[in-house]
């Protein structure tokens, strides 16, 4: 099809290079340098989309990351994008795209004959119906979600690849417009590092095509010779296709840059798009304003455009949407759009400006291009359907409140709208800073910085030009005077010619000739079809919160997020509570600033690269000897050793019968380990462990309970003293991340008082537990330097010595009941140990072990796992650990321990359970209730947490956690499953052997 709407006049298009592309299943041709929505415009395509909620037609309304109606498909299977914009959707060769939400197709909707009821559909109309009968709301919810939704997201794996990086910078400039440029260029001559980051794919904004003179040469002459200067500094990084879409903590911000998506797709390789991660010292935020439209009856139409658009269309792509223009406005940037309209020789009929007329400069232009001016008159009503026909004017009375007079029809196929500015305060907002309205500017501009950022231009509430580069050459100087650098040649900021604007009329909603309810919709949302009586219902049915308002309507909720109608939201809000827009306020500018891909997000952190695998330095050896592992954290962890024939039951049989009778090694090298250093060591441990810590004796090991703020058990572990000022503490596997930063938030927060250190070293050291009655006697033949004698190496204490000729570290610690000692070696060394130890360990027919063996081992011995035995709601008390809590000091959590809900009686208590018949193995998780007879819901006592066969008891155990359980010995318990089927248990001490503890103390 022929792009009638091109036209001849320079542009940054390359008309020699045809572009073919497919809409709809029809084939178009754009230019080298089009966007989708300008190449459909070019075509003459109107009709783009339909609504979300009553399917009305809908056409292209802006040019940016705003627009919410213009929402593709692009492309089919696993390269599918879905909801992109075609205004942000760069042309190229071969591209498929197709409107969203409509059946069978845009042209004929079936479900536009929701709009016919839309008086009936206002908002929240959803919580008030479908209720009735109450069984059928997930047949009501099948054909709502079917009618409702966007794009659909790919059925199958995404091909493409994605990258991260992270770099410092001196000054950041967000924004390549005239403000951000001047910036750039302010900041690059002094020397600093800076990264230029622009969201489109040429750098210059607003200001490319424009008839704009900056430094006496036109606006894109100005551009080019800004960005070779910029190109030419080595310290200055220009981003384009970049969207800085989160500002964070500490000037820490994200981009998303696209690398291929403006490619063909047989062209399209290495990543697709690339995060950044910055983080900066000073941060120059230019990233311009949004055009609001005007809101009255049926401004929905396709061909209802933004004014600043329809220029930029014809400045930058060559393209006029329309042949017979009108042009609604309230403020002065909309004569622009008339005159770059008349330059291209297209019909403007009238401006029609809702202020008073004027004399002045605007106007004056306007009347020299031939262009009636209607003054202090609206646009009440459009008309057309799958495009504007005309529209419906009349004269707006002086308060502003009503019309009156005659209506008058005007006859048009395109109408510019343009209800003011609002600047982009998001990134300013996401960094803590608060916007505030500027009653002259009838917007919301930049308060006061809260981090190392400013602002500049158009974002900061400055829409001329010759504001915007004197505001950016300002900010940009002083962020990199602030980063520590002096331009030592300072230029002036670029000069453009300043015009005298007259001032805005804030226009919110156009009265009508009747009351809101009474007229066709009048949108305010255009992507959710929310209406100005929408929020009218709203505030009378009691929302007054602005954000209450938000979620009652969906205003602003849609991919757009309300960066068109949001702030004429707030405004008819605020008339209709009879405040002002100030006292509304503003919904929370949250990232992401446009929405990104899942793809940016996880970057190259897929598969097997999502989460670090961390293996022991005995894994190869696991591997080797027929070891079956499991995750544990990050790490893969010894599960148990098959031999031929066995099943998992059958090894850790073998593997505790070996270890009671003998001797098992097991690999303990995943349990955390904190260096613990400083003249206050002592002081820290006994304040985050139960138990007290200053009397411990170098030389001698301590187990610990470490509690939350709320009492409850958190974490526990072994610590050995090693000097008077050094500790090394053990933590669960699992909880190893989770304790460091717990005792970092503490150290720092709480105490930094404390001289203390804490280092991790978990990977620095290979642990190996040898245990069993022949442990004794396998270390004393690989070990020198130690004595093992029961008098000099007691239980809980700590050797240095050799073992296979390399330094370890040798703690007599148990956590199985038997005779046991814990070997640590620098990590290197750690195979080379192990395999000694087995050679040593053969004649006594030592027995390699995993975690269900250890598992069993334990709960044998009544010792918990914390995050099995304990949910996060388990005291010391309730572990009948009260033992542990000392008398005499204070310790995280202590206080909580005397609440009312933890000092009560009935708390889930840990105890010990028998099931009648030994052959039967609780499920871990089951309930355990008194009567499983009676009437639904049945009282549950409690659940079981470990439960294991014991071969060393040839019968089953378990551990549980019982209301009152520790005043219930004895008594019987039942546990009912799923089948049906019901287990008789007894409940008992959770010490199944050896509770006297001799074996661990010979």
């Amino acid at each position: 099809m022929s792009q009638v709407n091109r036209i001849g006049r320079d542009s940054h298009v390359d008309r020699s290079k045809p572009v073919n592309f497919i809409f709809n299943g029809k084939h178009y041709t754009g230019c080298q340098g089009d966007t989708v929505a300008s190449a459909l415009l070019a075509n003459d395509v109107a009709l783009v989309a339909r609504s979300w909620k009553y399917h009305r037609p809908r056409g292209i309304v802006s040019c940016g990351v705003e627009e919410p109606n213009a929402l593709l498909q692009l492309e089919e299977g696993a390269d599918t994008i879905p909801n992109a914009r075609a205004t942000e959707v760069e042309l190229y060769e071969g591209l498929r795209a197709s409107s969203v939400n409509c059946w069978p197709s845009v042209d004929l909707d079936l479900m536009s004959v929701t709009g016919m009821f839309s008086r009936f559909m206002p908002a929240g109309f959803y919580y008030k119906t479908f209720m009735w009968p109450k069984s059928f709301w997930m047949k009501y919810e099948h054909f709502i979600r079917k009618a409702s939704g966007l794009g659909v997201a790919p059925a199958v794996r995404d091909p493409a690849h994605y990258n991260k990086t992270d770099v410092h910078c001196d000054v950041l400039v967000v924004g390549g417009g005239p403000a951000g440029l001047a910036a750039a260029l302010a900041a690059g001559r002094s020397g600093a590092r800076v990264i230029l980051a622009h969201e489109q794919n040429a750098l210059g904004g607003s200001l490319l095509g424009s008839a704009s003179i900056i430094d006496d040469q036109f606006a894109d002459a100005w551009i080019a010779a800004a960005v070779a200067e910029l190109k030419a500094m080595k310290e200055v990084r220009l981003l384009t296709r970049s969207t800085v879409f989160g500002y964070h903590d500490h000037n820490f911000l994200t981009i998303c840059e696209r690398l291929t998506d403006h490619l063909p797709l047989a062209q399209r390789s290495g990543a697709r798009e690339r995060l950044w991660r910055v983080r900066a010292r000073q941060v120059v935020l230019a990233t311009g304003a949004i055009e609001r439209p005007l809101v009255f009856s049926n401004n929905d139409r396709p061909g209802i455009m933004l004014a600043s658009a329809v220029s930029a269309y014809a400045n930058r792509y060559g393209v006029v949407p329309g042949s017979k223009v009108v042009i609604f406005t309230n403020n002065d940037s909309a004569y622009q759009s008339a005159f770059d309209l008349a330059e291209a020789g297209v019909k403007v009929v009238a401006i029609i400006d809702a202020r008073a007329a004027s004399s002045g400069y605007l106007p004056a232009c306007a009347r020299r291009y031939g262009i009636e001016i209607i003054a202090g008159s609206v646009v009440i009503d459009t008309a057309g359907r799958k495009r504007i026909k005309g529209v419906d004017v009349m004269r707006l009375r002086d308060a502003g409140n009503e019309v009156a007079g005659p209506k008058r029809h005007i006859a048009c196929d395109l109408l510019a709208l343009s209800g003011g500015w609002s600047p982009v305060v998001h990134l300013h907002a996401q960094s803590g800073g608060k916007p505030r309205f500027d009653d002259a500017k009838a917007c919301f501009v930049p308060d006061a910085p809260v981090q190392a950022e400013r602002s500049a231009g158009a974002c900061n509430g400055s829409f001329a030009l010759a504001d915007c580069l004197r505001e950016g050459a300002e900010m940009g100087a002083r962020a990199a005077r602030l980063a520590g650098f002096e331009d030592a040649r300072p230029r002036p900021a670029p000069v453009a010619q300043a015009f005298a604007e007259a001032p805005i009329r804030p226009l919110w909603v156009v009265p009508a000739p009747r009351s809101i309810g009474r007229v066709p919709k009048q949108f305010v949302d255009l992507q959710n079809d929310v209406g100005a009586s929408d929020i009218v219902l709203a505030a009378r049915e009691g929302y007054h919160s602005v954000e209450h308002v938000k979620r009652y309507t969906a205003l602003g909720f849609g991919t757009d997020q309300g960066k068109l109608g949001n702030i004429n939201g707030m405004g008819i809000l605020a008339q209709v509570l009879g405040q002002d827009i100030a006292s509304t306020g503003t919904t929370a500018f949250r990232p992401n600033y446009t929405p990104v891909t899942f793809g940016a997000i996880a970057g190259p952190d897929l598969g097997e690269l999502f989460d670090p695998v961390r293996k022991t330095a005995m894994h190869e050896w696991h591997e080797q000897h027929g070891a079956l592992f499991e995750n544990v954290g990050q790490w893969k962890r010894p599960w148990y050793y098959p031999k031929a024939g066995e099943s998992l039951h059958d090894a850790v049989n073998r593997e505790c019968l070996a270890t009671r009778a003998s001797v098992g090694i097991m690999d303990a090298s995943t349990l955390g380990k904190i260096d613990i250093q400083g003249p206050d060591a002592a002081t820290f441990l006994n304040w985050v462990y139960t138990n007290a810590w200053t009397k411990l004796g170098v030389g001698r090991c301590r187990y610990g309970l470490m509690l939350d703020e709320n009492g409850m058990v958190m974490d526990d572990g072994v610590t050995v003293r090693l000097g008077e000022n050094h500790f090394v503490m053990t933590t669960t596997t699992g909880g190893a991340a989770r304790v460091m930063s717990w005792l970092e938030r503490w150290l720092q927060t709480e105490w930094p008082h404390l001289l203390v250190h804490l280092t991790s070293v978990t990977d620095h050291w290979a642990t190996m537990a040898v245990v069993g009655p022949n442990s004794r006697k396998v270390l004393q033949k690989v070990c020198s330097g130690v004595d093992f004698s029961p008098q000099s190496f007691p239980f809980m204490a700590y050797k240095e010595g050799t073992v296979a000729g390399v330094p370890a570290r040798i703690m007599r610690i148990s956590f199985s009941g038997e005779l046991a000692y814990e070997i640590n070696i620098d990590a290197n060394y750690g195979r080379h140990v192990w395999e000694a130890v087995m050679a040593a360990g053969k004649q006594y027919d030592i027995t390699p072990y995993g975690t269900e063996t250890m598992h069993v081992l334990r709960a044998e011995k009544g010792f918990i796992i914390v995050g099995q035995d304990t949910d996060g709601s388990v005291t010391p008390v309730d572990l009948d650990m009260d033992w542990i809590i000392g008398k005499g000091k204070d310790f995280i959590g202590r206080r909580s321990l005397s609440r009312a809900d933890t000092a009560r009686e009935g708390r889930k208590q840990l105890v010990g359970l028998l099931t009648d018949d030994p052959a039967e193995v609780l499920p871990e998780g089951g309930q355990i209730v008194d009567d499983p007879n009676v009437a639904l819901p049945v009282p549950m006592l409690g659940h079981v947490t470990s439960s294991y066969y014991s071969a060393c008891l040839g019968r089953s155990i378990a551990m549980a956690l019982v209301k009152g359980g520790l005043k219930r010995m004895g008594e019987k318990v039942r546990i009912p499953l799923a089948g049906g089927r019901v287990i008789d248990a007894v409940i008992t001490s959770p010490v199944f052997i050896d509770p006297e503890g001799a074996r661990q103390n010979v």
